[in-house]
């Protein structure tokens, strides 16, 4: 169906892409798998469009085919669903999925119904249970996720790229994706997937394709092969999982949550948090679990002073309480929070390494007022090099950084404040195995020197790998509390569903 010949790609001191050459074949799923910065999202930008100059040649069906944008390569029959969400937050959902597309009449005039009934069909078949005619600033990361791949379902293409489509959604909404894969199969598509969750791989893919530092190492069929040496084809060595071991917490309280409750930040009646108390003991790692719309990342968020006007309840520090009036209130109590949506709300993705890593400690870097580079650039590669960061150096603008390390300049950004308390929403999402467990490496010696952490994950394994103690949410509130022995998939999830459904 496609085939790429000897694509190279080159950005500012990085070489992305060297002579990757890969076939994707009709009525298969091909997984392309490697680490961050392997060149997986820079290869199918350039298949879709994204990316007009690159070195080497696409065949689309025997023809040799060059996109000027992602509009030709979608009329052509390739569409992708993008990893980073590639969605307008102040048009609706239906606005997003037809945009550049839009249905009109003979007079040129919009027919909204139309499209409004399509959307509509199209959220039905992915379950999706809001309205066409909701801005997409309005929804969760999950449910923007979900609209990204309606987006991609609406044309009739015969490629179809997802890069990364289950990184914010449940397991539920997984289960109607793969339903739509097998369908899509069956119409004879060629289908290219990428996720660093292994497991899904192993469910759904037919063939792989290993990149490596811009190159392919291997390609061959998913049969046969284990999770194990899929890693080791992806990284070139052996990765020792870490492991959390027997643990002593201790009994200091850092973190006292009492009665926090959020009003409704829209037309949404239910609280999103309701009279929500816990705490949380020096070194402990506490992980937080539930289902998309439990409340879990509006805790987090009220702990760190972003709903000021809409939360009643009590923050203590170290048993002093806080009044937490905006964000720079909760960096000066010693909290930290590591967004869901890095690109949003983390990064500043025009801006350099070093600036983002410094921007929440210039008085760190500065005299008198006036900042100084060299400060700036010792603060970024004492971070560069203690958390491994990939870049070719700290003045390299964050958005040419692949996704795992763009997580890690979030991290350098928290960690620069010295915080005491660390909360960190979905930290591994869209990240590779190599990457994760240096992730869980830096959050066990963390919690060591002493830190507090709450890590919230919408991934159960990852729950219970890294936490002491472990918080269910359901529907705003605390429906379960379990510690690390204790705790199993089973009982977990029997306390995350609502008790609605």
């Amino acid at each position: 169906m496609l085939v790429a010949e000897k694509i190279g790609k080159r950005f500012p001191g990085v070489v992305a892409l060297d002579e990757v050459s890969m076939e994707l074949l009709a009525g298969k799923v091909t997984a392309i798998i490697g680490e961050n910065g392997a060149g997986k999202s820079t290869l199918m930008k350039i298949l879709s469009g994204v990316y007009p100059e690159y070195e080497g040649r696409v065949l689309y069906k025997g023809t040799e085919v060059k996109f000027a944008n992602p509009k030709e390569a979608q009329e052509c029959g390739i569409a992708i669903i993008h990893q980073e969400l590639n969605l307008i937050p102040d048009l609706s959902i239906a606005e997003n999925i037809y945009l550049g597309r839009e249905v009109t009449n003979e007079f040129g005039v919009l027919r909204k119904r139309l499209m409004r009934e399509k959307t509509q069909e199209l959220l039905d078949k992915l379950k999706l249970t809001v309205n066409p005619d909701t801005l997409v600033r309005d929804l969760k990361v999950g449910q923007q996720q979900v609209v990204e791949i309606a987006k991609a379902l609406l044309t009739d293409a015969e490629v179809i790229i997802m890069d990364e489509p289950t990184s914010a959604i449940s397991d539920h909404e997984v289960d109607i994706l793969f339903g739509i894969i097998e369908n899509l199969r069956r119409e004879n598509k060629a289908i290219v997937y990428i996720s660093h969750k292994l497991d899904e791989l192993f469910r759904i893919a037919d063939r792989y394709i290993v990149l490596r530092d811009g190159r392919v190492t291997e390609a061959g069929e998913m049969k046969g092969i284990d999770h194990d040496a899929i890693i080791n084809k992806m990284v070139g060595r052996e990765v020792k999982m870490v492991n959390k071991g027997s643990r002593v917490v201790g009994t200091e309280k850092l973190l006292e949550v009492n009665r926090l409750s959020l009003r409704p930040l829209d037309s949404l009646k239910r609280m999103l948090l309701d009279d929500i108390s816990f705490h949380l003991f020096r070194g402990e790692i506490l992980g937080v679990f539930g289902l998309m719309g439990a409340g879990r990342t509006e805790l987090l968020e009220s702990v760190f002073g972003l709903h000021p006007s809409k939360c009643v309840g009590e923050i203590s520090i170290e048993q002093h309480k806080i009044k937490l009036r905006s964000p720079e209130d909760a960096i000066n109590a010693g909290i930290a929070l590591v967004p869901e949506d890095r690109k949003k709300d983390g990064l500043v993705l025009g801006l350099d390494v070093k600036t983002n890593i410094s921007v929440s400690v210039l008085d760190q870097v500065s005299y008198a007022g006036i900042l100084s580079d060299k400060k700036e650039v010792d603060l970024a590669q004492q971070y560069i090099s203690s958390l491994r960061i990939k870049t070719p150096s700290c003045k390299e603008k964050v958005k040419n950084l692949s996704g795992g390390n763009q997580q890690k300049v979030v991290l350098a950004r928290c960690l620069a404040t010295r915080p005491k308390l660390l909360m960190l929403d979905e930290p591994t999402r869209g990240v590779d195995a190599n990457a994760k467990h240096e992730i869980y490496k830096l959050i066990f010696e963390l919690s060591e020197a002493g830190l507090g952490l709450i890590v919230v994950s919408s991934e159960l394994p990852e729950i219970l790998a890294v936490s002491d103690r472990i918080l269910v949410m359901s529907e705003g509130k605390i429906t379960a509390e379990f510690s690390s022995h204790d705790a199993n998939e089973d009982n977990i999830l029997k306390a995350a569903i609502p008790k609605t459904i």
